[in-house]
């Protein structure tokens, strides 16, 4: 009796070990991953807009003479901000970051486990010479490139990648979702946290449209980082190195006819914002559902 109670005492720590090990990983996709980077970036396209200077207030830059400058545009190959570079077996895409812009998928996608691995350069342009290192995931992407208020992205949900604030959240434009955070106070954002209730952010919010992730979790300066994106319905998780660092759900934006609308699918964009950066192991699949420990987050 004592061996049959040992080893079922034994089997629930290696379920409990195996479970925490893996509570972030989607086990329930069939889909195989399809991967996002070739020589060409033939999956992309590539917008671009202005080398935003500092004092920027949003309004369409002119030129000395007072006339308005029209962005660079989409796929105008006479620009070179987004590159491959083969290093031995791994096809890194450089990110130069010398002008605001994107790279934007071709596709549309819905319901999918989305990662990439990144690490910084050393350059810094313009806008961003004295400020943090700055680049983003922007997904649920749609309408129009160049619509917000840098005149480079189109609506969407981002995923901040960002020097000491990977994971945070931006909504664009008029997205809005609700994320599990602490209530802002005074002159501080919300901080997301797997304790709190949900909180409305984005577009016509009271909260605002931007709250900070859960916790620190990059590594130092020329190490490549892994960010998991989960987005199924109307959930999605931000992931960083393996941890959950906000937890989204309700995705929604405002059409022109002010009605609010459900936004779960659409491009994902990748930023270029003044700041060098290297991605890597660029890819994506289909998922049916969350894990059940994912689920359990919300």
């Amino acid at each position: 009796m004592k061996i049959i109670y040992f080893s079922i005492i034994i089997t629930l720590i290696l379920t409990s070990c195996n479970s925490t090990n893996n509570q972030y990983s989607n086990k329930n996709s069939k889909y195989e991953w399809k991967n996002l980077v070739d020589q060409n970036l033939s999956e992309w396209d590539v917008y671009l807009s202005y080398k935003i200077q500092p004092g920027y207030n949003g309004a369409q830059p002119k030129d000395d003479q007072g006339n308005l400058i029209e962005p660079i545009g989409l796929n105008n190959s006479s620009y070179n901000v987004f590159s491959t570079i083969q290093e031995g077996d791994n096809l890194i895409v450089k990110n130069s970051g010398e002008y605001y812009g994107c790279l934007v998928t071709k596709q549309e996608y819905e319901n999918y486990h989305f990662q990439l691995k990144y690490k910084w350069g050393n350059k810094k342009w313009a806008y961003r010479e004295n400020l943090l290192k700055d680049s983003g995931i922007l997904y649920h992407s749609i309408g129009q490139i160049g619509v917000d208020y840098w005149r480079s992205w189109m609506l969407s949900q981002e995923f901040q990648i960002m020097e000491g604030h990977t994971g945070d959240f931006w909504s664009q434009l008029t997205s809005a979702i609700d994320i599990r955070a602490y209530k802002p106070e005074g002159h501080l954002n919300p901080m997301a946290h797997s304790s709190q209730d949900f909180l409305p952010l984005g577009f016509q919010s009271p909260n605002k449209n931007y709250c900070l992730r859960s916790g620190n979790y990059e590594k130092e300066h020329d190490e490549w980082n892994t960010l998991d994106l989960y987005c199924f319905e109307d959930k999605s998780l931000h992931v960083v190195n393996g941890h959950v660092v906000m937890i989204l759900k309700n995705s929604r934006y405002t059409d022109e006819q002010a009605n609010i609308k459900p936004l779960t699918k659409g491009k994902i964009q990748l930023q270029s914002e003044a700041a060098e950066i290297f991605f890597k192991d660029i890819k994506i699949r289909e998922i049916d559902s969350l894990s059940s420990s994912q689920f359990a987050l919300f």
